[in-house]
This record gives C-alpha cells, structure tokens and sequence, in this order.
C-alpha cells in the first residue's frame, strides 16, 4: 500500500485501486508457506506452528520464533533475522517475480462458509484522506515493529482485509475469473481451503474501472499494518 506522495485529493474522488507484480511460491510448496497473520499468535504458537515447516512464512513475519526464547522480540536480531529468513526463501528458485502487474481474486472455504476477494493494491493517499476509512486506533508500539519490519525487508509481508458496498459489477468479474484453473489450490492445516486466480489483462481493466464507482473501503482488519505502511512511505 506504498505510493507516491501527493498530498492532494480531489473532494469527488472515488477508490482507487492499483495491479501490483506479486512475488509468489512455486504451487507446489505454497501449502507450506502459508502462514496465519503475523498478530493472531503468540511467539509460543508460532513457533510451535513452524516448528517442523522450514518454508512457513512465520519465520519471516515473526523472526523470533528462529531465535532464544530470551531475544526481545522487538530487538535488531529479530529484524535482522526476518530479512536473512526472507533472502533464504525467496532465493531458492522457487518464487516468481510476475513481469506483469496484476489483480488477483482469492477464496477461502470452510465447511460452513465462503468468502472471495480481489487482492490489489490500494493507496496511502486515500487512507490519509479518509476515503480508505477506519475504525479502531492503534498503539504506538505496534506501529513501531510493523514500520521496522517493513523497511529492513522492503516489502509490506501482511495483507490488509478490506470491505466495499457491493457492486454485481464486481461480483460479475470476480465470478468470471473464478471459472478458470486456480494457481492455487490447496487446504490448509486448520481445514480452511485457499484458492487463488490471476485475473486476465482483460478483466483486470475492468475491475480497475469499476472500482471508480466505489466512493469508500474500509478496514475490516489490519488497521496497524495500514497505518505502518503510511509510516514506511513516509521515512521512504
């Protein structure tokens, strides 16, 4: 969610969402990346979730878990850590870099319950504004670590939930690009089933379009990650 500053936003301005080049796991290992948001476990469970999974990207999103249980978990070796545990993953030829920029639209499944989603790029300008609107405050300190992780990796590594006033435009498209073969296809350990689809060079302009008509998105969950991220395009 970094962008170029401009400080200015037109007062009959709508959402604005951007295609991004993702840097993603070969299919046949992204079962075991896949890791649960960095915040909704202790250093205790996510190590115990990573424990026999070298390729889980909790050693990234919370590096302590690779150090003493006695290391500060905000402390510079932990920082550190997260970005040689990256370098490790991500050099090992099993990610791609996509050398076109582009939307996504990802489905999670339980046994009671489905929900999909366009993954994208939305802007800093827009939240600073109020037209990407929250509803929690957040603390100091958690700000802190999120910003300095961001900035030693050089990426923005947790995904922020957000939610619209549906359009069956955007439904449409969605639906569209959810007939075709997913990258991805997998069930997770807690039993949640992902499915991921890149979105044709077709269908990715329209959605972009469509999301003009959207007058606001708000923050479901990640308002930290949101407001580390204007952080982090600030000091950059």
């Amino acid at each position: 969610m970094i962008d170029e500053f401009n400080p200015s936003i037109p007062a009959n301005h709508m959402a604005t969402i951007h295609p991004f080049r993702a840097f993603r796991p070969a299919p046949d290992i992204a079962a075991r990346v896949a890791a649960v948001p960095y915040d909704v476990v202790s250093t205790v469970e996510a190590r115990s979730l990573a424990d026999a999974e070298p390729l889980s990207f909790l050693r990234v999103l919370r590096a302590e878990i690779d150090l003493p249980s006695t290391e500060n978990p905000y402390a510079h070796s932990v920082y550190n850590r997260a970005v040689q545990n990256f370098e490790t993953l991500t050099q090992a030829g099993r990610y791609t870099f996509e050398a076109e920029p582009s939307l996504y639209c990802y489905q999670l499944t339980t046994d009671t319950h489905e929900q999909t989603g366009v993954a994208m790029c939305c802007s800093i300008n827009e939240y600073e504004h109020g037209l990407i609107k929250k509803h929690e405050h957040t603390r100091r300190d958690k700000e802190d670590d999120r910003t300095r992780h961001m900035l030693a990796l050089g990426a923005q590594t947790g995904t922020v939930f957000l939610t619209y006033r549906a359009l069956t435009t955007i439904d449409e498209l969605v639906d569209r690009t959810c007939e075709e073969v997913p990258i991805y296809d997998f069930e997770a350990t807690d039993n949640v089933r992902h499915k991921l689809w890149r979105v044709s060079s077709e269908l990715k302009s329209e959605i972009v379009n469509e999301f003009r008509s959207v007058p606001a998105l708000y923050i479901a969950d990640g308002h930290h990650r949101v407001a580390s991220a204007a952080r982090a395009r600030f000091e950059l």
